[in-house]
């Protein structure tokens, strides 16, 4: 029967199907998959199919890339995070929001955390100091950061080993404040209070940072993007295709007087040069009062100026990358997120305090010279992305590319240590 059957299967090769064309009767059967590949793609010609793609025999598609660093998130109880986040929904989306949208990405990211302590490299500290709005102004408090910090800290020590072998070296917070873990808006007053003794030795990821030494960054530090909602890229036209209508645009504080009820200079006095100079100036949209659709008038603007503020920076830093304006940055020393990524130099301006008053001959000579080459940079998807905390994570998205800096401070890291050691 088996000797039956191999003839069989032979006799059926070599014979010819009805109907078959003599090229393809005269071959034997074992080429007919062949001729069947050939007369199907003369169809699909004859029909203008396209093609179907065949992946190469064996080959699988890539896995999604491997967040840089492993991060042990602890589960602190929830006075020191998600209580604050229940009690005000702005707790989640304010410029300083950067602390509860890290905590959200890692925990929504298996791959870039942890699952046990001691397969980490560095451990996260979720404690949301931003979000107490118990001010007449609708600011954020921060009266009680250190001491909600410093509980954290002693139950961190006190419940787990990882922090004292280590003094706290390999464990990360945010400070995502005017300067930093000082948890005050007024330099002078952070100044003086410096960052607190515990997390001196830690890791900060902070909004601030400024060229040279300050008290406010006498820590290892990564410098973060200010948080704006990662929908605030989405709601507007593509930034190459907005009319842009408005040459220099800016909407905040503007001091006439710059001495604050504080007794404090606003701003170092910029704004209120700003104010000086091109308030009557037709080519400088300045605007005072607030207006809730402020980003419809940055999407329609050329040139978005970013003056400091107490602080040097501000989150018309991220908005105007995000709608496509150029960046005017009026803070001198300033510090500027994820340089290796963004390259600050190819998509923004930074004109020194100093030189306010020539700063419509500033513009007017970029848009007679290179404006097209910075806002080709600038519209370029990879740098605003690299701004945006997305939930869940995405590669990168601010998350990752803060992932990327603490990777370079994997040295601090207890299980590297160990690790390298064997």
């Amino acid at each position: 029967a088996t000797a039956g059957a191999k003839h069989l299967r032979h006799e059926r090769s070599e014979a010819p199907r009805a109907g078959d064309g003599p090229e393809i009767a005269a071959r034997p059967r074992r080429h007919a998959p062949e001729a069947l590949r050939v007369a199907a793609a003369r169809l699909v010609r004859a029909l203008r199919l396209p093609l179907p793609l065949r992946r190469p025999a064996g080959r699988l598609p890539a896995p999604p890339p491997r967040p840089p660093v492993r991060i042990y998130v602890y589960d602190l109880p929830s006075r020191f995070n998600r209580d604050w986040a229940a009690a005000d929904p702005r707790c989640a989306r304010h410029l300083f929001a950067a602390e509860v949208a890290l905590h959200d990405a890692l925990l929504g990211c298996p791959a870039a955390r942890a699952a046990r302590p001691e397969d980490a490299d560095l451990f996260f500290v979720p404690v949301y100091v931003s979000c107490n709005f118990s001010t007449a102004n609708g600011f954020p408090s921060l009266s009680h950061a250190r001491g909600l910090l410093a509980d954290a800290v002693a139950l961190v020590r006190r419940e787990m080993p990882y922090w004292n072998r280590s003094a706290g070296a390999d464990h990360v917070f945010v400070a995502s404040h005017d300067f930093g873990a000082c948890f005050h808006p007024m330099e002078d007053v952070a100044v003086a209070d410096g960052i607190p003794e515990f997390l001196k030795k830690s890791i900060l990821l902070q909004t601030f940072g400024v060229h040279g030494p300050h008290v406010c960054q006498e820590a290892e530090h990564v410098v973060i993007p200010p948080h704006v909602p990662p929908e605030v890229a989405l709601e507007l036209p593509e930034p190459e295709k907005a009319r842009r209508d408005i040459f220099a645009f800016f909407r905040g504080k503007m001091e006439v007087h710059p001495k604050n009820i504080s007794g404090r200079f606003y701003s170092k006095k910029v704004r209120t040069e700003l104010l000086h100079h091109y308030g009557r100036n037709s080519k400088f949209y300045l605007k005072r009062k607030r207006y809730d659709d402020y980003r419809s008038e940055m999407a329609r603007s050329l040139f978005c100026l970013c003056p400091l503020g107490w602080a040097p920076w501000s989150p018309r830093l991220v908005e105007s990358v995000l709608l496509g304006c150029v960046p005017v940055i009026i803070a001198d020393d300033i510090r500027l997120p994820f340089p290796s990524v963004l390259r600050w130099q190819d998509i923004s301006l930074q004109v020194a305090e100093k030189d306010v008053a020539s700063l419509e001959t500033v513009l007017d000579h970029v848009v007679a010279t290179n404006l097209s080459a910075i806002q080709k940079n600038l519209w370029d998807p990879v740098k605003r992305k690299a701004l945006v905390f997305n939930r869940p994570l995405q590669e990168g998205d601010a998350t990752w590319q803060v992932l990327r800096e603490l990777e370079a401070l994997l040295d601090r890291s207890q299980r590297s240590r160990v690790g390298s050691s064997r």
